[in-house]
């Protein structure tokens, strides 16, 4: 189970997850949380920075979609000028929002990620399908004790995946 959990990638934030990096895994999708992977919840609207971003995937032939567990309101105003393929409520980790988004982006598992900043929701949610994970860390996180329990356990997991991921680069 806990492999399920552990991300294939990690990154310090969306904007390190390139064109060129997702082409070199064969990732020509990708299924992307919102609130604190994209943006902090109190951002209502994407800023410039993550126009050029989605601009970017969009001039390399990368789909995108964003794939949210926050309710629609919140997901239809910041996907306003984006204009992208938008699923709010989607109960992560649960599959059946994943499912038909990659079905509505006429893509498979083996060439879509999920992206987000939780492994219980979006990583998990991806890799029991079939997808690869990547994970990156929260822009800003919520203090309540939900999410502080949340993230404690997710501490052991990650530093599970950094340990493996240095031994595999010493060899």
């Amino acid at each position: 189970m806990f492999d399920k959990l552990k991300p294939d990638f990690t990154f310090g934030s969306y904007i390190e997850v390139t064109p060129e990096f997702l082409a070199e895994q064969g990732i020509k999708a990708l299924l992307i949380d919102i609130d604190n992977t994209l943006a902090p919840y109190e951002q209502a609207e994407p800023d410039e920075k993550l126009f050029a971003w989605f601009s970017s995937l969009e001039e390399n032939g990368i789909k995108a979609a964003l794939i949210s567990n926050n309710k629609t309101e919140r997901v239809e105003l910041f996907n306003k000028d984006l204009k992208l393929p938008a699923y709010p409520d989607a109960h992560k980790p649960c599959k059946k929002t994943l499912l038909i988004a990659l079905g509505e982006l006429g893509m498979d598992t083996k060439h879509t990620a999920v992206m987000g900043d939780q492994l219980f929701t979006d990583a998990y949610g991806g890799k029991h399908i079939g997808m690869r994970a990547i994970i990156v860390p929260p822009i800003k996180d919520k203090k309540t004790l939900f999410f502080r329990f949340k993230r404690a356990l997710e501490k052991p997991i990650m530093k599970s995946y950094y340990r493996e991921k240095n031994k595999n680069c010493e060899k």
